[in-house]
C-alpha cells in the first residue's frame, strides 16, 4: 500500500520544477488499483509525467520455468497498476545470459516481450514496455540488442540508461561516443524517435565486470554535461529519469546544467 511517499514525492517534486517520476516498483506494486486514480489525477494536476520501473528480480532467461513465469507476472503487475496511475513507460531489466548464446537469449526475450505486449493490448493496458539498457556484459540489454528488438516486436522501447551503458566497457562517456549513440538511435528508429526517448542518468562505480553500484554524480567519472549537449544539439527529447542515490538533488543538477548547456 502507498503509505504517501508517493503523493508527497509527486507535490515535492512540483514545488522544485521538476516535471516527472518513476514509480518505483523495484521490489514490490506498493499502490493498490484503489489508490492509483487519485495519483494520476495529481500528477496531472502537477503536469509531471509519470513512468514506471518494474521489479529488480526479473529474468525472462532462466532456466527455472517458474522464475520466467514469475518475471512475466511482474512485468505484468507493474504495467496494470503503473497504467492505473497514469504512467506511459514500464522500464526494467530483462534478463540473464546464463552463458546462452546471444542470439539464444535474444530469442527467448522477443519471444516473451511479443506475449507480454500482446496480453497488455487485449485487457486495454496501452503502456510501452521499456526493457532497459543493462550494466554487465552478462545481462541482457545492450545497446545494439535493445534497438534490433524495437523493430522486432512493436509496443517495445528500450529505456537508454547512459550509466549503465558507460559501465559496461568503462567507454560511452564522451561527446564522439554519445553522438555515435544517438546515431545509432536515429538509424534504427527513425530521427523523430529522438523527441521522444526514455532515459536514465546517473552516476555510477564499475570495475572490470561492468556495474557495481549508482553513485552521485559529482561522485563519478560520469560527463553527463558532454550527455546533455549532444542531446540538446541534436534535439533529444523526451524523459530523463535521474537513478542517483540523491535523486533528488542530482536530478536538479541535471535541469540546471540541461538550462545551461
Amino acid at each position: 500500500m502507498d503509505d504517501g511517499s508517493t503523493s508527497d514525492g509527486l507535490r515535492e517534486l512540483g514545488r522544485v520544477g521538476l516535471q516527472a517520476m518513476e514509480l518505483a516498483f523495484v521490489r514490490q506494486v506498493n499502490i493498490r488499483a484503489s489508490e492509483a486514480p487519485a495519483l494520476r489525477a495529481l500528477s496531472e494536476q502537477l503536469d509531471i509525467s509519470l513512468s514506471a520501473h518494474a521489479s529488480y528480480y526479473i529474468n525472462l532467461n532462466s532456466r527455472d520455468k517458474s522464475i520466467v513465469a514469475a518475471s512475466r507476472q511482474r512485468i505484468l503487475r507493474a504495467a496494470r497498476i503503473g497504467y492505473l496511475c497514469g504512467a506511459d513507460h514500464i522500464v526494467f531489466h530483462a534478463a540473464w545470459r546464463h552463458d546462452d548464446p546471444p542470439a539464444a537469449v535474444y530469442a527467448t526475450v522477443r519471444g516473451h516481450l511479443g506475449e507480454l505486449v500482446e496480453i497488455l493490448r487485449e485487457e486495454g493496458v496501452l503502456v510501452t514496455l521499456c526493457p532497459e539498457t543493462t550494466g554487465r556484459a552478462v545481462q541482457f540489454g545492450d545497446l545494439d540488442e535493445l534497438l534490433a528488438i524495437t523493430q522486432d516486436v512493436p509496443g517495445v522501447q528500450p529505456c537508454f540508461d547512459f550509466a549503465h551503458l558507460h559501465a559496461r566497457t568503462g567507454q560511452a562517456n564522451s561527446v564522439v561516443e554519445f553522438e555515435a549513440i544517438f546515431e545509432d538511435i536515429a538509424e534504427t528508429m527513425g530521427c523523430e524517435a529522438l523527441a521522444h526517448l526514455h532515459m536514465h542518468v546517473s552516476g555510477i562505480k564499475y570495475g572490470k565486470g561492468g556495474e557495481i553500484s549508482h553513485l552521485s554524480l559529482d561522485e563519478s567519472d560520469f560527463r553527463y554535461r558532454e550527455l546533455l549537449l549532444v542531446m540538446k544539439e541534436r534535439g533529444v527529447g523526451g524523459t530523463v529519469i535521474c537513478e542517483s542515490p540523491a535523486n533528488d538533488t542530482d536530478a536538479l543538477i541535471l535541469a540546471r546544467a540541461w538550462s545551461e548547456v
